[in-house]
């Protein structure tokens, strides 16, 4: 209720009194007893204004004092919800950092790994896988082998003197010997495809081959050392030598 209303109100309940107690203190001589009837009668109904406007300014205070609760909840809880949506913000924002946080970790650890793993690469001494070519075991072979260790080596000669020298000289048999010449004679019978004696097989023995001088590979590659040595190359042999 406003206060005007208030105010008005106890205004009117303290008018009532003053004329309850007016009509109640009459002389003697007067009619005391009109008086005193209607004295009662309007005193009697003066209460039971006074009793209305009481329960009036009760009820409206009342009535005003749930409203301000109403609008003191609804303030509380438009606070509430505010707080809670900042909290929800905040513990979200907490999340977003940690989830970036963990992704970081996991990538710098990734790239740890793939560092560690070139520098092992890096570190591994390479393998290199050795083709062995393989040669028949025959004339042409022999004479492709020896080729390919003669020109590792830097020894000159073609196929075609190797092959021309050593048809003339044991017609192909890794096994021939030559026991009727003066190198015969002398003790020192040459041998194998190329006809070489055993002093200068060993004076020219190409390293990695056989020491056997009936071995095909190591007879021609130290006849072929020999030849390019004294004729410059087994190519320019067309005879006894």
């Amino acid at each position: 209720m406003p206060k005007n209303t208030h105010k008005i109100a106890i205004a009117g309940v303290a008018t009532l009194g003053a004329a309850a107690i007016a009509f109640t203190v009459v002389p003697a001589d007067g009619q005391k007893t009109t008086t005193d009837s209607l004295s009662s009668s309007r005193v009697a109904y003066s209460s039971g204004q006074v009793r209305d406007v009481k329960a009036s300014v009760t009820d409206q205070l009342a009535v005003s004092s749930l409203k301000v609760e109403a609008i003191e909840a609804k303030k509380k809880a438009a606070a509430d919800a505010v707080a809670a949506k900042k909290k929800a913000a905040a513990t979200a924002t907490a999340k977003k950092k940690a989830a970036a946080a963990a992704a970081a970790k996991k990538a710098a650890a990734a790239r740890k790994a793939k560092a560690a793993a070139a520098s092992r690469s890096a570190n591994r001494p390479v393998v290199k896988q050795v083709v062995v070519k393989s040669y028949p075991n025959n004339l042409d072979g022999w004479i492709r082998e020896s080729l390919a260790i003669m020109k590792k080596k830097g020894i000159p000669g073609s196929y075609h003197g190797l092959h021309k020298n050593i048809i003339r000289e044991s017609s192909g048999n890794p096994k021939a010997i030559n026991d009727w010449d003066i190198n015969a004679i002398n003790g020192i019978p040459s041998k194998g495809l190329l006809q070489v004696i055993p002093p200068t097989f060993k004076a020219y023995h190409v390293p990695g081959t056989s020491w056997n001088i009936y071995d095909p590979i190591a007879n021609i590659t130290a006849a072929a050392n020999y030849a390019a040595d004294r004729y410059g190359t087994i190519d320019n042999v067309n005879s006894a030598y």
